[in-house]
């Protein structure tokens, strides 16, 4: 679709949108008043033609996003606010405009579902920012956010079994920063969550770690096409498994 459509399909979202608030009465009344599930669904439409501006290159659409926040902040329907900045921070994903307003608009949507007790959405927005600190070197901020969800989750009994993986991701940060670093990491994961011993990451972790202190670059390439072999590592753990590995003396750059 060209820009043109996207626009076109724009207008008549706000159409559409328009005709529901004047159902409800008036927008305000409605927020307030009984009509409010015709005016939350009337806020999701201009939010799909506000990211319709976008494509667009429509920059209007950023103010209707702006405007719907502030009426929803108005209103203290912080979840709602929530997905809004979620949308936007999207937006910014999906044209890699700027990733580090991407991740403002995630941590903005994660402090607002805290303040709503929806703390495994709030997890989602931390994950995000997670990762996009840890792509963009910001090793520090990424550790941080691991260890705390993976101690929110780690005594959840629906979730534990995701801490592992979180504690991983915290490890192979430290990693890149400095061998010891990761070392005491390994050490206070496990005794933070024992389960974390007996996980394949984090016998991956202490193969990686002794082949690193050897300066080994076949047996770091050999633990990781292990466990690779088992348990697919994404491109993001690759990434990371990567630049660990160029500091091992005489590394070819792959893990091959």
């Amino acid at each position: 679709m060209d820009n043109s459509g996207k626009e076109k399909e724009a207008i008549q979202l706000m159409a559409d949108a328009d005709k529901k608030v004047k159902s409800s009465g008036s927008f305000l009344g409605g927020m307030f008043g009984g009509g409010h599930h015709k005016v939350e669904e009337a806020c999701e439409m201009y939010c799909r033609a506000a990211n319709m501006f976008k494509m667009a290159k429509n920059w209007s659409g950023k103010w209707i996003c702006v405007m719907i926040f502030f009426l929803f902040l108005l209103q203290g329907r912080f979840t709602i606010a929530a997905k809004h900045h979620i949308s936007i921070a999207e937006i910014y994903e999906s044209e890699l405009v700027d990733i580090e307003k991407a991740i403002a608009h995630y941590e903005q949507a994660a402090d607002y579902y805290k303040g709503e007790e929806s703390n495994s959405s709030a997890n989602k927005c931390l994950l995000k920012v997670g990762a996009y600190c840890a792509q963009l070197e910001q090793y520090q901020k990424a550790i941080e956010i691991y260890e705390q969800v993976g101690a929110n989750t780690m005594d959840n009994p629906l979730l534990k079994y995701s801490a592992k993986e979180y504690f991983f991701k915290a490890s192979l940060c430290h990693f890149i920063v400095d061998e010891l670093n990761a070392k005491i990491a390994v050490e206070k994961y496990e005794e933070m969550f024992p389960a974390f011993s007996d996980s394949r990451e984090c016998k991956l972790l202490k193969k990686l770690l002794e082949a690193h202190e050897e300066q080994n670059n076949e047996a770091f390439t050999e633990a990781v096409k292990e466990f690779d072999s088992i348990s697919r590592l994404d491109q993001w753990h690759t990434t990371l498994l990567l630049r660990i590995k160029k500091t091992i003396q005489g590394d070819e750059g792959d893990l091959k």
